[in-house]
């Protein structure tokens, strides 16, 4: 199988289900922003090895996220492309654990301090604007409600998950204000 069709030469793409649409629809920003944070979760992976599960685990549901948003919602099966129920509730589980070993935060934080940090905090910005993006989605759209909420608690996660790495190499937080 060639990986080039032609089929979106004229600026179209289809959704699982056959239909065509324009490649610049909401629908197409909506998983594209998606895949774009599986990438940024993927580099984050390859640098975080002590947390290759978890993460291989978002990049799963994520990819559930990406087929649910590319599948025609008129003859998508509801279950069939969509993030585990308790996917969210995982991701609860993993921030209550490291939140349990950090300090009380009390300010913002202003990004950085280490390449992995910062990563973190990319991937937290992309998380949010696939969420915006599903949002606006959403109000014209049908869109199973588990991706918004895994989207939600995964920007949560993203940031506490900079914050603890932060903490376990002696990286020290910039607090805002300043």
């Amino acid at each position: 199988m060639k990986i080039y069709t032609r089929t979106g030469d004229d600026g179209t793409t289809s959704l699982a289900g056959g239909i065509r649409i324009s490649k610049s629809h909401i629908r197409v920003e909506a998983y594209g922003s998606v895949d774009e944070l599986i990438a940024w979760i993927g580099l984050i992976r390859d640098q975080a090895t002590d947390r290759k599960k978890i993460l291989l685990f978002i990049q799963d549901q994520l990819m559930k996220c990406a087929a649910a948003l590319a599948s025609d919602p008129e003859t998508r099966k509801s279950s069939q492309f969509s993030p585990d129920e308790n996917s969210a509730e995982v991701l609860e589980k993993e921030i209550d654990i490291m939140e349990s070993e950090m300090p009380v935060l009390k300010n913002f934080i202003l990004p950085g301090g280490n390449v992995l940090v910062s990563h973190c905090h990319i991937a937290r910005c992309v998380c949010r604007r696939a969420e915006r993006i599903v949002i606006k989605l959403t109000e014209t759209e049908n869109t199973p409600e588990i991706v918004l909420m895994f989207l939600n608690r995964l920007s949560d996660y993203l940031f506490v998950l900079s914050r603890k790495i932060s903490l376990e190499l002696d990286i020290e937080e910039i607090r805002w204000p300043l």
